[in-house]
């Protein structure tokens, strides 16, 4: 399972995404989970991150999901039209 961090703005999202990336290569499982629980302090970067491992986990032949998504950021996902891209993890 990928862990996002506690905190994810502008500032911290290329470095998140670079170690979430490489976190998704190293993993042999066939679908990428990502836990949103740790998120405290977000903005709209943490979509993006989370858009950028989707890329990276279908490249990869993996499926995508997100798990314990704060209800902010589905807020803003839902603001952004990309909810049906992040799937909630079952």
């Amino acid at each position: 399972m990928l862990v996002l961090p506690a905190q994810l703005t502008h500032a911290q999202a290329p470095a998140c995404a670079r170690m979430l990336a490489q976190a998704l290569r190293s993993q042999p499982a066939r679908e990428a989970v990502a836990d949103a629980s740790p998120l405290q302090q977000f903005d709209s970067s943490a979509l993006a991150v989370l858009l950028e491992c989707r890329r990276e986990a279908m490249a990869n032949g993996k499926t995508f999901a997100v798990a314990n998504m704060p209800p902010r950021l589905r807020e803003l996902a839902a603001v952004y039209g990309v909810s049906e891209l992040l799937a909630p993890a079952s």
